[in-house]
């Protein structure tokens, strides 16, 4: 034990004495895949024993990021993403925001 170290009265608490979490069972019920310029957007409705989610993923040159929107949030989700769509359609773009790498 290097001498600042001091045994804590509550135990070994770190996330990684257990080892990694175990992988939980998900059936993919639909993968929908979009292709927009240099981005590839996959949408998944997945479940598990905890319930229905949609993962977002995008992959740009091997990168991926991912978002989980669980089922019941799907409505406000869509409510939402058809205002932004409204609102783009009504207002002409800017040429100096489409000159910006998103």
């Amino acid at each position: 034990m290097i001498s600042n170290e001091r045994p804590s009265p509550y135990g070994n608490r770190s996330s990684f004495a257990s080892g990694p979490k175990p992988a939980v069972a998900e059936e993919t019920l639909k993968t929908e895949k979009v292709q927009i310029e240099r981005k590839t957007f996959v949408f998944t409705l997945k479940e598990n024993p905890r319930g229905r989610f949609l993962r977002i993923t995008e992959d740009v040159n091997g990168r991926r990021d991912a978002i989980i929107v669980p089922a019941t949030g799907l409505h406000d989700f869509k409510t939402a993403l058809e205002g932004i769509i409204k609102t783009s359609e009504e207002n002409p773009p800017n040429p100096e925001s489409a000159r910006e790498d998103t």
